[in-house]
């Protein structure tokens, strides 16, 4: 899957059912050998867009559940 097919898709976490944030304002982490994604990185943003502080998410590709049309749904615990 290539990441133009997966930019612009909402991040859900399957178990808490909160949004993370779109695919596209996040960053990736690349594997230098083979150019598969390894991680999503995601900022935390507030209001209007605007970076709240420097924590972030990282989600781990073996953490993404499905890929649909319009989102992507991940399974990620608070200890992960």
């Amino acid at each position: 899957m290539r990441y133009q097919e997966l930019s612009g898709k909402e991040i859900v976490n399957l178990t808490d059912g909160k949004r993370l944030g779109l695919l596209g304002q996040t960053d990736l982490e690349l594997d230098p050998k083979t150019g598969q994604i390894k991680s999503f990185i995601i900022p935390n943003y507030g209001l209007f867009g605007f970076k709240r502080d420097q924590t972030q998410v990282r989600i781990n590709w073996d953490q993404i559940e499905k890929v649909g049309k319009d989102t992507i749904i991940i399974r990620k615990t608070e200890d992960q």
